[in-house]
């Protein structure tokens, strides 16, 4: 059976070439409505009511997020479409979505539209979209709310109920005020470029810190950190000056 998709690009040009890679590549896609601007994109969406959107982060109109704001009802997918590495990527990963950079590579398509395909869980997509949609009506364009992949499904937490990340491997721990534990399943670097706007702070190659969180910092056996949970947290020479001049301005 056919995926019902509906392609909103404002670009003519993009909008033709994502359109011949779908048919040339992904023979389960149907492609069932066209929008160029914002109040077609909600048109179309809710006259067609498709199962999967390719959907332009910049329209002239408004935006893609602009479009998800417009309907009442969020029981499709969503594959982001975008020339700029910029905010709104960040937070399309802080909701653990998909997103594609344009000019469009038929592999990534491909991968994109597969993960789409298979995904099952519809209230946990709409979760997932009410994150994205929660963090970019932000006024402060602080994103306070992440989705944090575990292998037993999709954690949805506050950014400031994270008390650091620690390095495991191809995997990150998370540490939660709450007391749990998370892995999950990306490298704390990718974590270090999300979270760095949120006072956190790489302080060691295998500790990345909520700066609220601090409890402590001891000089003594070479200097170390205590977390508000009593956690110790190594933290590397080269560091140690810039990490307490953040704090002290903190």
């Amino acid at each position: 059976m056919k995926i019902r998709a509906v392609i909103i690009e404002d670009e003519n040009n993009s909008r033709e070439a994502l359109k011949n890679m779908l048919n040339l590549y992904c023979d389960n896609i149907e492609i069932v409505g066209e929008a160029s601007d914002l109040d077609e994109g909600v048109a179309i969406i809710n006259d067609k009511t498709p199962e999967l959107i390719f959907l332009d982060i910049e329209l002239k109109t408004g935006t893609g997020f602009d479009v998800l704001s417009g309907l009442n009802q969020h029981n499709f997918d969503v594959i982001f479409t975008t020339a700029f590495e910029q905010y709104a990527i960040k937070a399309i990963k802080f909701s653990s979505l998909d997103y594609l950079l344009k000019p469009i590579d038929v592999e990534e398509l491909k991968e994109s539209v597969y993960k789409a395909v298979a995904k099952k869980n519809n209230d946990l997509y709409k979760n997932q979209l009410e994150v994205l949609i929660g963090n970019i009506q932000q006024q402060n364009h602080k994103l306070h709310k992440l989705c944090l992949n575990t292998s037993e499904g999709v954690e949805f937490i506050n950014v400031a109920e994270i008390i650091y990340c620690e390095a495991n491997g191809a995997y990150t721990n998370f540490y939660l005020t709450n007391g749990n534990k998370l892995l999950v399943s990306k490298h704390l670097k990718e974590y270090e470029s999300l979270l760095n706007e949120h006072h956190f702070y790489r302080v060691h190659n295998s500790f990345l810190i909520n700066l609220y969180e601090v409890k402590k910092y001891v000089k003594s056996d070479g200097g170390y950190i205590i977390m508000n949970n009593d956690n110790i947290v190594n933290i590397s020479r080269s560091k140690k000056e810039d990490f307490l001049q953040i704090m002290s301005n903190l």
